[in-house]
């Protein structure tokens, strides 16, 4: 019996699990475990639609997974055990492994200020994006800094600001809002904050973040009654502690396979993964995060039929960016991310970012019902979603 263990049942995680799944439902010498801290599957693209007081559907990992032959623990992995292929869930439950899949993901580093871990909400989870929309409905909140400028505090801040007119909303950050797209989908973006009344802030250095206020290098200060932190990502300290090799900020550095350099039987994808390609190191999004998934999945079929796994490649498409409900734009770009000339707004770019952000319970119900599924996921070759 070969047992396949893996760890976050994020994008990355679940399409793992349901590749894998599907390319050996006719074998009877693979077991599939998925462990994850929570049954219900988070849509991290809608978080700041939940933070804003909306609500998305309540999606469940064992509803996806029924009649996969997946095997579901729900937990928090406490330890991995790299020399006796175990892990430890709850530190109660020990897992035996012979192929383990590391997609334990990141969170917003709230560690990289001081008083961001104790006074600033984030979007960590779909449990901390209600509780931040429990706070902006109270109606002693009149003002919100969005700390971090990039794609994620822009959606925030947007949503925010539509769903809560009353409010003022101060988008802070070290760089402009949509610094990476296009001159015409920046203009755009820029338009849509100052229609939607988002103050923006940039070239701003964040030093300490306090219950009421938002502290500036410099010695500044921005009044805040609520704080959300979207700047920066730290994982998990899980893989150093096994001794796996890890990066500065403690990704899993992988080989080209996806494969751990130092582990070769762990594979790692998305965020918690250092994957390097001919023109950088991948950053993290759902764009990159479920090929990888998808990527592993197929290596580790490979090796079960004695195979060598292929190297991964993969170039971007698009940069979509949610404006609140009513107003999107997308930017097309070219595999190394940079900015193409066609671009979408408004109404078609909001149809456009929804169909990217829809629920991914019909993808993987398409994929786990395709043999093979090479038409939808070339093996080896360039993963765009």
């Amino acid at each position: 019996m070969h047992r396949i263990v893996i760890l976050g049942a994020g994008y990355a995680g679940v399409m793992s699990a349901v590749i894998t799944a599907a390319r050996t439902k006719r074998r009877d010498d693979v077991r599939i475990t998925l462990v994850n801290a929570t049954e219900r599957f988070t849509e991290r693209l809608r978080l700041h639609q939940t933070a804003s007081g909306q609500e998305v559907a309540d999606l469940r990992i064992p509803e996806l997974l029924k009649d996969t032959g997946v095997e579901f623990v729900r937990g928090w992995v406490t330890g991995i055990d790299a020399a006796a292929h175990t892990v430890r869930v709850d530190d109660e439950q020990v897992l035996e492994y012979d192929t383990l899949v590391y997609a334990l993901g990141g969170v917003a580093d709230t560690a990289a200020v001081p008083g961001a871990d104790d006074h600033a909400h984030t979007l960590n989870s779909r449990r901390e994006a209600e509780l931040l929309a429990r706070r902006l409905a109270d109606a002693g909140t009149r003002t919100v800094a969005v700390c971090g400028s990039g794609l994620t505090g822009v959606e925030a801040a947007a949503e925010i600001a539509e769903q809560h007119p009353e409010l003022g909303v101060v988008l802070l950050g070290r760089q402009e809002p949509g610094a990476t797209l296009g001159v015409k989908a920046k203009a755009y973006l820029d338009a849509s904050l100052e229609r939607l009344g988002v103050e923006v802030r940039s070239g701003v250095e964040i030093g300490k973040v306090l219950p009421d206020s938002v502290e500036l290098v410099g010695g500044e200060s921005v009044a805040a009654d609520v704080v959300l932190w979207t700047s920066g990502v730290r994982v998990s300290p899980l893989a150093a502690a096994a001794g796996l090799e890890v990066d500065g900020n403690g990704r899993i550095v992988t080989d080209a396979a996806l494969r751990s350099v130092s582990h070769p039987e762990i594979y790692a994808v998305g965020d918690a993964a250092l994957i390097r390609q001919g023109y950088g190191v991948l950053h993290g999004t759902c764009q990159s995060g479920m090929p990888t998934g998808v990527h592993a999945a197929e290596s580790i079929v490979r090796e079960l039929r004695g195979k060598r796994p292929k190297p991964f490649r993969f170039g971007y498409y698009h940069t979509p960016v949610s404006l609140g409900r009513h107003d999107a734009v997308v930017q097309f770009t070219r595999p190394d991310s940079s900015p193409r000339s066609f671009l979408l707004t408004g109404r078609r770019a909001v149809w456009y970012k929804e169909t990217v952000t829809s629920s991914p319970w019909p993808t993987y119900r398409r994929l786990m019902s395709m043999p093979g599924m090479g038409s939808v996921w070339p093996r080896g070759g360039r993963f765009t979603r």
